[in-house]
């Protein structure tokens, strides 16, 4: 990838998206926009990334807010000049519901969290990205979109959605020089999984840096062949 793009990485104070961030900071000048809602998590980040000011816009965004998200796009290409990679990570993943026993605001929340964040986000970039003429669209989708398991249905259709979204996307910009892909990890290796599965054995999972190195590949030029694909990162699993 060339040494000085642009790239927006929604939710990326987190395990993720620090590790992409990092790893994309130590192979060029590129100036990076990430969002993030928890005061705690982007505190965190910028310890762990340390990069100047002058190549980093952090801003508290919620992205399941389209008027907050879309001012957020415009400052971003306002400081920058530009936009050239949207990865979009923004997600929470919840279980432990049957579809009988899934009340709305469950459901509601993985839909709004998962599905309406994404939408919002890509709608949001994609004028920006047009005019750069040159882009990358990475969605966080999981393996349960493709292999649903039992007990967090409202899970499984939210990143399903995901994973269609991104193949429209795909398709709409394909005469764009855009690509757009989703990545599709099973079960992360982060604090928060660990915390949340503690009987679980972690071995297997992918980390953080493993899931960022596929992402780093499709994000560059050298991908430019693939396009609509749900890419999986099971680690062992």
């Amino acid at each position: 990838m060339q040494a000085d793009r642009v790239i927006v990485v929604t939710g990326g104070t987190g395990g993720l998206g620090t590790a992409l961030v990092r790893r994309l900071a130590a192979n060029g000048n590129h100036r990076f926009a990430v969002t993030y809602l928890r005061p705690d998590e982007a505190e965190a980040f910028e310890q762990a990334v340390a990069i100047d000011e002058d190549r980093m816009f952090l801003a508290r965004v919620d992205a399941t807010d389209a008027s907050e998200m879309g001012a957020f796009m415009h400052r971003v290409v306002d400081r920058f000049g530009a936009m050239h990679v949207l990865a979009q990570l923004v997600g929470v993943w919840a279980g432990g519901r049957d579809v009988a026993d899934t009340d709305d605001v469950r459901f509601d929340r993985m839909i709004d969290v998962n599905l309406r964040s994404s939408f919002v986000t890509v709608r949001a970039a994609i004028p920006y990205l047009r005019q750069a003429g040159w882009g990358r669209i990475l969605f966080m989708g999981s393996r349960a979109a493709m292999d649903p398991p039992a007990g967090q249905a409202a899970f499984n259709v939210a990143k399903a959605g995901v994973v269609a979204l991104a193949k429209s996307v795909a398709q709409e910009l394909r005469d764009d020089n855009i690509t757009s892909n989703v990545v599709l990890p099973s079960v992360i290796d982060t604090p928060a999984t660990r915390k949340a599965l503690p009987y679980a054995d972690y071995m297997d999972w992918p980390t953080p840096d493993e899931i960022a190195a596929v992402m780093e590949f499709l994000i560059s030029e050298a991908s430019a062949a693939i396009n609509g694909a749900a890419i999986p990162a099971y680690g062992k699993m």
